[in-house]
């Protein structure tokens, strides 16, 4: 009953009462390279059954301890995907095919049988071992899989659940500090009309016309901020100026003495400075404390000139112009446009006259940017250089290499006209 054979092959159980026939068969099968125990008791093979593995189980049919049949049977209680094979020489082919079907045996093999007969029905009998102990293996990994993807599942819709209640918490704070940062502000507008009716005034007026800015694709998210905080904040410094002095820099500004001048002209410092305990954003600074700069370089407090200038501060000092001029409306527009290029950037200046609508223009023709300049657009006015030379006519079709030269020439000599296209 010692094995023999390959000890890395399938093993192969070989029951049969009959020597001469478990030799033959034992002989056989090692010949084939199979690992093979063999025995003449089923009561034997039972008790080998229930401690060891075994890939194929081979029975005769007749013996005297148990009906081979009986045997392979109660075989499958220890080794439910080993591959039963009933040998016999008396065919019952009803009984035979009913354990077939019902599961209980794989093949069955007549008595003598045919070598190659055989070797073809092991060989089929170690696959289908194979296959069915992959598929508990893999049905076994499937189950542990799929009780992890569970556990995860359930770990992971918790935390979605917790990530959605931390996000609607994140949702509640923002909003609550959004409304308290829009309170802060208008506090700060509040406290510029208590000391000043005018200044709370035209703050109001000033954020109205930086928010249409604002409001158009020529601005980060960064800047858009930076535009509207600053439009708010800008005139903060003021409250440092006794009202005398405010009300004689509106009515009579060329009266004023150096000293006042200077009292004035420092205020886009102290609003930098009250700003930042509001807002501590370093563009809102920037914005705030440049907005009185001019594109010529001969603005306050630092004397920046041209594009040194942030872009917030460029628009917002339109606005802040056009509200404290005081002047009338067609009035401030010509002067704006006057300045376009000395005290303001001129492309500033069409970004304010675009957003605004205050100067009413024929239906056909619609204002636009620098940047917007698209090729195929046909200009409605002509642009002139600083000297007065014509760049290009009114009327003329522009292509890129001509847009690319506007461009280059307002690079070098800011171009200072408004830009007119026909719709």
């Amino acid at each position: 009953m010692k094995p023999t054979g390959d000890p890395e092959s399938p093993r192969i159980l070989v029951v049969d009462d009959e020597a001469i026939v478990l030799n033959a068969l034992k002989e056989t099968l090692e010949r084939d390279g199979h690992h093979v125990t063999a025995t003449t008791s089923p009561l034997t093979a039972l008790e080998l059954l229930r401690v060891e593995d075994f890939a194929v189980i081979i029975s005769d049919h007749r013996m005297p301890e148990m009906m081979g049949l009986d045997f392979l049977i109660e075989s499958r209680k220890f080794r439910p995907h080993a591959s039963r094979i009933l040998i016999t020489a008396v065919l019952s082919l009803p009984t035979i095919v009913a354990a077939i079907n019902k599961g209980e045996i794989f093949r069955f093999v007549a008595k003598p049988w045919l070598r190659e007969e055989l070797s073809a029905t092991i060989r089929n009998a170690i696959h289908r071992h194979q296959l069915v102990t992959e598929n508990e293996h893999l049905t076994a990994q499937t189950q542990e899989l799929n009780a992890r993807l569970m556990v995860a599942n359930a770990s992971l819709a918790r935390q979605v659940d917790d990530l959605e209640k931390q996000k609607a918490a994140l949702d509640a704070a923002n909003r609550e500090l959004a409304t308290s940062y829009d309170h802060s502000l208008d506090l700060c507008r509040r406290i510029l009309a208590t000391y000043d009716p005018y200044l709370g005034g035209r703050t109001k007026a000033v954020v109205e016309i930086a928010q249409c800015m604002a409001d158009t694709e020529h601005f980060s998210e960064e800047e858009r901020h930076a535009l509207r905080t600053g439009a708010w904040l800008c005139d903060l410094g003021l409250i440092g100026v006794p009202r005398e002095l405010l009300r004689g820099f509106r009515l009579n500004p060329e009266r004023l003495t150096e000293r006042e001048r200077e009292s004035i002209q420092t205020h886009p410092i102290y609003s930098q400075t009250l700003a930042s305990y509001v807002d501590p954003s370093p563009l809102v600074a920037e914005t705030i404390r440049a907005h009185h700069e001019r594109f010529d370089g001969e603005g306050f407090p630092d004397g920046l000139h041209s594009l040194s200038i942030p872009w917030t501060a460029r628009c917002l000092g339109v606005a802040v112009w056009f509200v404290e001029s005081g002047l009338p409306k067609e009035k401030a527009i010509d002067a704006i446009m006057t300045e376009s290029g000395k005290a303001f950037d001129p492309e500033a200046v069409r970004l304010f006259l675009k957003v605004t609508h205050l100067v009413q223009l024929p239906r056909q023709v619609r204002e636009i940017m620098l940047e917007e300049l698209e090729p195929g657009m046909v200009l409605a006015n002509g642009l002139y250089s600083p000297h007065g030379l014509l760049l290009v006519g009114e009327g003329q079709t522009l292509s890129a290499s001509t847009i690319a030269k506007i461009r280059n020439h307002n690079l070098i000599s800011a171009i200072s006209q408004r830009l007119l296209v026909y719709s």
